[in-house]
């Protein structure tokens, strides 16, 4: 079976490998238009035709995992999940193209690291690795020099990011849409009004919002002293404890990255459960006003807040509670109070007691929004319904009402990574997944309405702002691809030009239930939840337990919490207005089908026939 494009065709195998732990026994790909199969070899894949300039090299490296049957190396690249070994023999490379070169070429000519989590479902995050040297590296057998206290942002290199002009950060309180609380991140490159009401992580830890005390940072990947910058001045001795789930030689990392920083702490999430990672993305925000809550889309790296979208909702001000209250006291319609120090209960961690107390002394009666957590475990009985996919499925019957011609309304995803859904669409998408996204109310209808996945095509990524390194960020491999053909039938562009943010390529995850003209929302989710089985769970033993892999984060808006009877989608979200009710989806409705020449971005392939818009192509080795 094969896809072609206008990059080139890729081929695929077929296969009977349905275990979403392991890669596939035997997988077939293809350089552009020249297919080639490699059955458990470690060829190398050779360069492209023609004439090229200095290779510029990015090195995939991926956290030890536990030892795996040999797998296949592809003549295009390993997978993300291959061992850490392995990968030093095939790193990832973008060349720069001679005929169309940018003008960042020398820019982008330092060799800089990132890599990914051990997840057998890619988690869509990337890594920036430490004490990488700024010089092209040397010969294996030359030792690196280090780079004390610098850190490579991503694979474009240290030398790719251009400093914001001081008008890109607010000065004063913000014009911001208050009734939804949902906001987009800044990206850097765009017209001035696609960045008016959105956020940059400097605005959030600005004094405009707070007096900071103290502050806890739960992520996947961080740099940490670009974090510590995006403090003011004034609060950047403050306490920041990181909270993690990095393990042995990625956790020494971490922590020496720490060292410049005594007011850095840690507490390490527990994962349990194989391939699982720490995915969620939240801020605890104590000031000495009050207390604040962020739930976002973006690692704490620049790459993340520079030209990707990102998307966030962010808390009103929480007062303190009077002395002496009840238990209960705080609590808002939508038991955000309660599912919080739930799911920070959830870790076991001491480190999180004194915030779990703090939350309790602070008034959140004014949430509007519900709380979908997933934690790594296995849960039976009403347990199943605490975390991952059926927590929304019981949300939505229970908080959501039927619709008439509910059948005729569409179901939208939209993500930065898939996992292995199965052989085919009966496995997980559609005999599980679907079933909670399609729950309106408590209607015995069962409706099979329309699903539409929006995941960037190779156009999308080549023709971004950052390039072809975007993809980085998307990393959907051959290895899975290959098993799921059925899915690509799904696939829609990335198009947002209603936000400015078509070529910002999406960090952001999104699922929704739109009516059928576009116009109207049943409800919209913003989280860190991936389309994967590890994030959202999967039934087992006969529908009887369901097994969650990854800590995961995000937020529900449902109607009914508005008093609203569906949300109307906003047609012009920028410049913000402080109370529009247009809900502001952050990409363009309806969505748009993958032509017969599209083809999903693959990050372990090859595409050299089209540079991208800094004249750069894309070669794994």
């Amino acid at each position: 079976m094969s896809q072609d494009s206008q990059h080139g065709k890729w081929t695929i195998s077929s296969s009977d490998d349905d275990d979403d732990d392991l890669p596939p026994s035997g997988t077939a790909a293809s350089k552009p238009h020249r297919p080639a199969v490699s059955n458990h070899s470690s060829i190398r894949s050779a360069s492209p035709p023609g004439p090229k300039l200095e290779p510029v090299s990015a090195t995939v490296e991926v956290k030890p995992e536990p030892a795996k049957p040999p797998v296949s190396s592809l003549v295009i690249g390993s997978e993300a999940r291959q061992s850490a070994a392995m990968n030093k023999l095939n790193p990832v490379k973008y060349e720069t193209s001679p005929s169309l070169a940018g003008k960042r070429k020398k820019e982008v000519s330092d060799g800089s690291g990132w890599a990914l989590s051990d997840s057998d479902e890619e988690d869509g995050d990337v890594r920036s690795l430490s004490n990488l040297p700024k010089k092209a590296p040397p010969s294996p057998k030359a030792k690196k020099p280090k780079v004390e206290n610098e850190r490579p942002p991503s694979p474009h290199g240290r030398l790719y990011y251009i400093d914001e002009p001081d008008d890109f950060f607010e000065s004063s309180i913000p014009c911001l849409n208050d009734t939804y609380r949902f906001y987009l991140n800044k990206v850097t490159g765009l017209d001035r009004k696609y960045n008016s009401g959105a956020l940059h992580i400097r605005d959030i830890l600005s004094p405009l919002f707070g007096t900071l005390k103290e502050s806890v940072q739960f992520n996947y990947c961080f740099d940490i002293a670009w974090m510590v910058k995006q403090y003011p001045s004034e609060f950047r001795d403050r306490p920041v404890l990181i909270v993690h789930g990095d393990k042995r030689e990625a956790k020494a990392r971490l922590l020496q990255q720490a060292q410049p920083f005594p007011h850095v702490r840690f507490c390490q999430a527990k994962l349990d459960i194989a391939f699982g990672t720490h995915h969620t993305k939240m801020m605890l925000l104590w000031y000495e006003e009050g207390f604040r809550v962020i739930i976002l889309t973006s690692n704490l790296i620049r790459a993340d807040w520079y030209q990707k979208t990102q998307g966030m909702w962010m808390s009103p001000l929480f007062p303190r509670l009077p002395k002496g209250g009840s238990a209960t006291a705080g609590e808002s319609p939508t038991f955000f109070k309660r599912d919080l120090l739930e799911y920070l209960g959830s870790y076991r961690a001491p480190e999180l007691e004194e915030w779990i107390q703090r939350i309790k002394e602070h008034d959140l009666s004014e949430t509007r929004v519900y709380l979908i957590g997933s934690t790594p475990g296995r849960y039976v009985g009403s347990d199943m319904e605490r975390w991952g996919h059926l927590r929304l499925r019981k949300l939505l019957y229970e908080h959501t009402e039927p619709i008439p011609g509910e059948e005729r309304w569409p179901v939208i995803g939209q993500f930065s990574s898939i996992g292995s859904m199965g052989l085919d669409k009966t496995k997980w998408l559609a005999g599980e997944f679907q079933r909670t996204l399609t729950t309106l109310g408590k209607s015995s209808l069962r409706s099979d309405p329309l699903v539409h996945l929006v995941y960037p095509s190779v156009e999308d990524v080549r023709t971004s702002l950052e390039g072809y390194p975007a993809g980085g960020s998307l990393p959907y491999s051959i290895q899975t691809a290959q098993k799921q053909l059925w899915l690509h039938s799904y696939f829609h562009r990335w198009k947002a030009n209603t936000t400015g943010r078509s070529h910002a390529m999406p960090h952001i995850k999104t699922y929704m239930r739109t009516s059928p003209d576009f116009t109207q929302l049943a409800w919209f989710l913003v989280t860190s939840a991936n389309l994967s089985k590890a994030a959202w769970g999967a039934l087992e033993k006969n529908n009887t337990q369901v097994m969650v892999r990854s800590y995961e984060l995000g937020v529900l808006y449902v109607p009914s919490a508005f008093d609203m009877k569906t949300f109307p989608v906003h047609k012009n979200p920028f410049p913000v207005s402080s109370s529009s009710f247009g809900f502001p989806v952050p990409f363009d409705l309806p969505p748009t089908c993958y032509s017969p020449k599209d083809q999903p971005w693959i990050w372990n392939i090859p595409y050299s026939q089209a540079p991208d818009t800094h004249g750069n192509i894309w070669v794994p080795s």
